[in-house]
């Protein structure tokens, strides 16, 4: 995709306040999204993030009510949770290196370095600062969510307004050792939704470019 019609996407994206229940995203535009979210970068590459994909309807119906009756969490084709872990230990460190040793051939003992380094900065931390740390993850991972969902005109809506800790419990998420972050939705605009029709809003290029 050229730099021009990536521009053009992002123009084109907003974040859509209704959508068309009747129209639906194909399973292969479903896992490309869910693959651009696996792809994007994390602090060292240890991916203390995870994607919800929450298929079942009554569940949706139910987290209507703890997203302040926000309609698109049930209305939109697909529902994605953005979730971090709820603990990062030992062991995610450990399983990263094992990732790297079998996916790059290289001997696990070679990487105690960087393992060391990981759990000094960042398992030394008070919890409070580790979660800091993973949420600033999940949002990273959003970014390249909502410019992939733009490329491919697929609708989302990025939402922080919800509450968190029933989304954890609804979901399941505390068995699982994770926690809500965000929640984006996912899908087609209604034709009417006058949202779509707003001009964007931004600073001016001078406003916000500041050269040194």
């Amino acid at each position: 995709m050229s730099e021009k019609s990536i521009i053009e996407a992002l123009q084109w994206r907003y974040a859509t306040k209704k959508f068309d229940p009747s129209k639906k995203l194909n399973e292969n535009q479903v896992s490309d999204l869910i693959e651009a979210v696996r792809l994007s970068a994390t602090s060292y590459g240890l991916q203390a993030i995870k994607t919800v994909l929450v298929n079942d309807a009554k569940k949706r119906e139910e987290l209507v009510a703890c997203s302040f009756n926000q309609q698109q969490i049930k209305d939109a084709s697909h529902l994605l949770v953005l979730c971090r872990e709820k603990e990062l230990k030992l062991e995610h460190v450990q399983g990263y290196m094992n990732d790297i040793s079998e996916t790059r051939g290289v001997a696990l003992e070679s990487l105690e370095g960087f393992q060391n380094m990981i759990v000094n900065s960042i398992l030394t931390k008070d919890v409070e600062d580790q979660e800091e740390w993973m949420d600033k993850q999940v949002y990273i991972a959003l970014g390249q969510l909502l410019t992939t969902c733009a490329a491919m005109e697929i609708d989302s809506c990025p939402m922080e307004g919800f509450l968190p800790k029933e989304y954890d419990r609804v979901l399941g998420l505390s068995e699982l050792n994770l926690k809500a972050v965000l929640v984006v939705p996912v899908g087609y605009r209604v034709a009417d939704d006058a949202y779509a029709k707003n001009k964007k809003v931004r600073r001016s290029r001078e406003k916000f470019v500041v050269e040194i």
